[in-house]
């Protein structure tokens, strides 16, 4: 079993491009099934905010392919999974 803390320290690659995304900032959960819907990675370089606020990529958990001991594997189109949170 992982804990939350154990994701924030795997980097996330995107195998459809070999891109590295970054480290798992926050999580979107399914509370009335318990299950993690989306892992969000702050953008580098913008300044994260625990909040909400920034850009950051959302990956769906359907497109996760293998969780390593220090990776996350990902297939995803790098168009659809940026998004600014800003208001």
């Amino acid at each position: 079993m992982e804990k939350f803390s154990d994701l924030q320290e795997k980097e996330v690659i995107n195998i459809c491009d070999g891109r590295r995304l970054g480290f798992v900032g926050d999580l979107e959960l399914d509370i009335p099934s318990g299950k993690i819907r989306t892992l969000i990675i702050p953008v580098e370089g913008c300044r994260w905010n625990p909040f909400g606020r920034g850009r950051a990529y959302y990956i769906p958990w359907r497109c996760i392919r293998r969780i390593g001991d220090d990776i996350i594997l990902v297939e995803v189109d790098a168009d659809s999974m940026e998004r600014d949170e800003n208001p």
